[in-house]
């Protein structure tokens, strides 16, 4: 990374009294700030020189300047943006709460909470999707809980804006989003759409109710082809206080077809509101997620596959010239080749 000042207490940004730095990443460096024309408390994110350096997280930074510019709801952090600037920077209303994941930390969180922040999320959810937005990286470390279940969404950075002429850029790894909550179809680098989001929030009901996530493994690659290839351990026997209207709707959310799944926010936030009025399936996962298939061995027996077609080839010739002398070609290696070169 570049040369890079943290800013310290006392400096002045702009019309901006830097209080204290509260959080880094690998992108920027956020600090609690007042304004000093009014007093506000805010939240000031400064991004890293070697951030302005790359077009494509340069990008990133300003798509969550943007569109949080454009969304004003009580479950969305706002931007402002009404002051010409010395230098890039983002400011933030200032949130108090904890993020989810240190909640999540403390152990299983009790069902009427966690059901009660499911549905804040999911009318937060409601509107951006309203508004063309797709969040696309839903996880518990982009979501502010204060109080029992009062909730603001963060970093919009990986975020697509239908309604917006840039399109957001899909082709790198790290806009895939986090593995653990990412969609079936965003694993495969699809675009996705709002019903990613609720995959993403059925992983985070998921993992409210049963301290744990669905899908697992020792890296990346395996936790999305576990996601990919085997289904989850049932809600119910994970923590067995979860009703099987309310296993239903969990289902509902992490189905691998998007089709299948909630079309909508509000849908989804329906059946959480009515749980009794949920028909329950005779669903066949309910006794395939025990029988678990690795990517390992699937990789195995791909490549084995492929390996064994040129000897195939080759006995099924040797036989073919043993019963047809006279028919059978004189240089069986110009026959073969091809093939074999082709699966090298």
């Amino acid at each position: 990374m570049g040369y890079f000042h943290a800013l310290q207490p006392g400096e002045q940004l702009d019309s901006y009294r830097i209080e204290e730095q509260v959080a880094r990443s690998g992108m920027a460096t956020i600090y609690r700030a007042t304004d000093t024309r009014d007093g506000r408390e805010l939240a000031v994110k400064v991004p890293h020189p070697d951030v302005e350096a790359d077009p494509v997280l340069f990008d990133r930074f300003q798509r969550e300047s943007e569109i949080g510019q454009r969304l004003n709801h009580p479950g969305v952090m706002r931007v402002f943006n009404d002051e010409k600037r010395s230098r890039v920077y983002m400011v933030m209303e200032w949130c108090e709460g904890r993020l989810l994941r240190d909640i999540l930390h403390d152990g299983r969180m009790p069902q009427d909470r966690a059901l009660r922040i499911a549905l804040a999320l999911l009318d937060a959810l409601l509107y951006i999707h309203e508004n063309h937005i797709v969040h696309r990286d839903l996880k518990p470390e982009n979501i502010f809980v204060h109080g029992d279940s009062s909730v603001k969404l963060i970093d919009f950075g990986i975020a697509s804006d239908a309604s917006a002429r840039r399109l957001s850029f899909s082709g790198l790894t790290p806009a895939l989003g986090t593995p653990d909550y990412i969609s079936p179809e965003r694993a495969k680098n699809k675009r996705g759409d709002e019903r990613s989001d609720l995959y993403s929030l059925g992983v985070i009901l998921y993992e409210m109710l049963t301290s744990s996530v669905p899908f697992r493994g020792k890296n990346r690659v395996e936790i999305i082809h576990d996601r990919l290839l085997n289904h989850p351990v049932p809600p119910s026997v994970a923590e067995p206080s979860v009703s099987p209207q309310l296993q239903e709707i969990l289902y509902r959310a992490l189905e691998r077809d998007p089709n299948k799944r909630y079309a909508s926010a509000g849908d989804f936030a329906r059946d959480l509101q009515h749980p009794e009025a949920v028909a329950v399936k005779n669903r066949p996962e309910l006794e395939l997620w025990k029988n678990r298939r690795s990517y390992w061995r699937r990789k195995i027996a791909y490549y084995s596959g492929l390996a064994l077609i040129p000897v195939v080839i080759l006995l099924f010739m040797i036989l073919l010239a043993h019963r047809s002398p006279h028919r059978a070609p004189r240089n069986l290696h110009a026959i073969l080749m091809p093939a074999l070169v082709h699966f090298q």
